[in-house]
């Protein structure tokens, strides 16, 4: 079992951590990592490797270059009416966003190296779900580093005047992400990187588990989310 507030590895059916002191949640196992604790909540803790899993990396990138086409779209319409725009400046600009995608890529890369190595190689974090949804939250330990980070990288992008990087910086303090079921559309399940999609309107939270419960834990948030439109 791994400790829920500094991500010690601990023996089954250890009461208080070897590691920090703090308590186990009490319960009955009903699965390889899942425990249905006394307060009939399920909690489990997942533990990934950052320079060998690419969740992160995908998750990262996706949002850079959501921004960065949302800038090249706009890029794109202005030049537009140009006479001189088709063929050479839609190459030139092709040309352009391209480079800008190579160094993004590189920078994204770049980034979550720096950041495995800042967390020890090792992303842990605490899944709590009951019948009204699912709370994601970083251990203790390492949300502490997250809100430093995003704190830091706020104010190096606010003294560049980069709203991008400010932005970036805030949302990266966030070290919980809650999930109602009952606001939940749509469920998409990635069994190969052991995470399970779930997203509710513009917002999405990702929910790991590991191999043995996968199912387990697929079936019941599926089972729970009424407004539920597609799942794979």
């Amino acid at each position: 079992m791994i400790c829920h507030n500094c991500g010690a590895e601990l023996p089954d059916g250890t009461l208080v951590c070897s590691s920090c002191g703090e308590a186990m949640h009490r319960g009955e196992r009903i699965g390889k990592s899942i425990t249905l604790c006394d307060d009939g909540k399920y909690r489990w803790v997942y533990k990934m490797n950052i320079f060998t899993d690419p969740t992160v990396f995908f998750l990262v990138w996706k949002i850079f270059a959501a921004i960065m086409l949302g800038i090249m779209l706009i890029i794109f319409f202005s030049d537009i009416g140009r006479e001189d725009f088709f063929p050479d400046g839609l190459l030139s600009n092709l040309k352009v966003m391209g480079l800008m995608l190579l160094g993004m890529t590189v920078l994204v890369a770049v980034g979550c190296a720096v950041w495995g190595l800042i967390y020890g190689g090792k992303y842990i974090v605490e899944f709590e779900m009951d019948e009204h949804g699912i709370n994601h939250k970083q251990i203790p330990v390492q949300a502490e580093k997250a809100r430093k980070i995003g704190k830091a990288a706020a104010l190096t992008g606010a003294a560049a005047g980069s709203f991008t990087a400010t932005g970036a910086g805030i949302n990266s303090q966030r070290t919980e992400m809650y999930s109602d079921f009952s606001k939940v559309t749509r469920v998409k399940p990635k069994r190969r990187f052991h995470v399970i999609k779930v997203n509710e309107g513009l917002f999405h939270n990702q929910v790991y588990a590991p191999a043995e419960d996968y199912e387990l834990v697929l079936g019941y948030i599926t089972e729970h989310c009424p407004k539920l439109k597609s799942s794979q």
